[in-house]
């Protein structure tokens, strides 16, 4: 058990300077006692602890303590300490200590006048403490504040993302079940203006004049049909059924059935079938999806690929299944499509062919999204202009074979 000496002065007794400097040499923090003209007159021993230097060596330096602050730092602290030296008092300045070894130290210097008895100044008195946990406490909170920022900022937009999300999906509904009306009651006349024509047409002799006008008229009532059914589409939920099928097999039959766009636009169309790994019940080409609409999809991107191609072009369908996911791709090298339509291509009624009269209402692409969707896919696309275009469909590898789209 330590013991007071007996020369420890009892309470309400004077005490001796040598007890005043032994509390200044037993404190934690740099002291330092300097004139009003910025003479160090005392350094007690921590400074050792902040600096490598001993007090001594403190006391040695003209300049003192500004050898012993990094250069960031020195021409704040020589101002500050030439208005201690005029009577100021300051606290908490922080700044960046130097120690001998070439580390670094932040810390935080108070000071105020000294005066004796009489009034008279004694200089200032100028303490300094560590604050290294301090700043790196502050610098982890500032961080972290930031990385909170951050993520409010990512979540604000993500919100106001699914808002618009949710907005166009709102008005694509009411534009879908709109056409899907229209459409339904175009298709009940129309129907019978095609069985009225084709009946006149049976009994028209081939020689009469502009017999060749009733194929052009034929073919314009079979691209109304066409539409009308797009426009049913866009609303109508599916009532295919997942079977398990070879997918390379209904690829091929894609390609057939896009052979005489293909002739006619001279555009080559080459398919290939890769499959990384087997799912369980399933040979490598099969897949679990609804055939039907997975064949319209792949048809209407390859025909809109062709569209897109120049005469002499080629058109690359790629097939590939892994053991969860079915992958295909169309790649075309034709126009392209510019950044600032590529967002609005599967907007229903949208398309970029206005160019070619009779080619596209812009309802393909906005059909083969929702068919997409509807089998849990995703469809992207990329684009450059002058160099040609990509589409991807993923799609999983299997549905539930009793599910349809309510």
């Amino acid at each position: 058990m330590n013991r007071p000496s007996p020369n420890v002065p009892k309470r309400g007794e004077p005490i001796a300077a040598d007890f005043f400097r032994s509390i200044a040499e037993h404190t934690v923090d740099w002291e330092s006692w300097m004139s009003c003209e910025g003479e160090v007159l005392w350094v007690n021993e921590a400074v050792e602890r902040f600096t490598g230097y001993t007090p001594t060596e403190c006391l040695a330096m003209p300049d003192y303590p500004l050898p012993l602050i990094t250069p960031d730092h020195r021409k704040r602290i020589a101002r500050y300490f030439a208005e201690a030296g005029r009577g100021s008092s300051g606290n908490n300045i922080e700044f960046e200590t130097l120690h001998r070894d070439g580390s670094k130290c932040w810390v935080a210097v108070s000071w105020q006048p000294m005066t004796d008895s009489d009034g008279q100044s004694l200089g200032f008195r100028a303490s300094m403490r560590d604050i290294s946990d301090k700043r790196q406490m502050r610098e982890q909170l500032r961080l972290h504040n930031e990385h909170l920022e951050q993520l409010v900022q990512e979540r604000t937009a993500r919100v106001a993302e699914l808002e618009q999300h949710r907005l166009k999906m709102e008005k694509l509904a009411a534009l879908g079940e709109l056409a899907a009306g229209v459409a339904h009651e175009i298709n009940n006349p129309l129907a019978g203006i095609r069985n009225a024509f084709a009946l006149l047409k049976r009994h028209i002799p081939v020689d009469v004049k502009h017999y060749d006008k009733l194929d052009l008229i034929d073919g314009e009532i079979e691209r109304i049909s066409d539409i009308t059914h797009q426009m049913y589409q866009l609303y109508r939920p599916s009532q295919q059924r997942a079977t398990t099928f070879s997918l390379k097999q209904s690829v091929d039959e894609v390609i057939v059935l896009a052979l005489p766009m293909s002739r006619k636009a001279n555009v080559k169309v080459t398919a290939s079938f890769a499959s990384s790994s087997e799912a369980k019940g399933l040979a490598a080409d099969e897949v679990v999806l609804r055939e039907g609409e997975l064949k319209q999809v792949l048809l209407n991107l390859v025909h809109n690929a062709i569209q897109a191609s120049d005469a002499g072009g080629q058109v690359n369908v790629i097939a590939r299944t892994d053991a969860r996911h079915t992958v295909l791709t169309v790649t075309d090298h034709g126009h392209g499509i510019s950044p600032n339509l590529i967002s609005k291509i599967f907007d229903p009624f949208f398309s970029t062919k206005t160019e070619t009269v009779g080619q596209g209402m812009g309802l393909g692409l906005s059909v083969t999204r929702g068919i997409v969707e509807a089998m849990n896919g995703t469809i992207d696309v990329t684009s450059e202009p002058g160099k040609g275009t990509e589409f991807v469909v993923r799609l999983p590898r299997q549905l539930d074979v009793d599910a349809a789209t309510p």
